[in-house]
């Protein structure tokens, strides 16, 4: 059986950012701990994605970032 792709509404560095937030939210109320160091761990994986992410993506297919300073330029 075949598997077909479904495409997304969001982009794939949209939901590792959603969820990293998520995951540093769960972290930040829970004690010092090994859960907690385990969810921190993953946060900082999906890090490494979205850096990742981001240098083999070409910029012509990246969606634009938006500066809410007014600026245009990414820095």
């Amino acid at each position: 059986m075949r598997h077909h792709f479904k495409p997304s509404s969001t982009s794939f560095e949209y939901r590792l950012k959603q969820e990293a937030t998520s995951l540093r939210n769960q972290a930040e109320g829970m004690p010092t701990s090994i859960p907690r160091d385990e969810l921190l761990r993953k946060v900082r994986q999906i890090d490494v994605a979205i850096a990742v992410n981001e240098w083999v993506t070409p910029s012509y297919v990246r969606a634009p970032r938006h500066n809410f300073s007014g600026s245009s330029h990414r820095i």
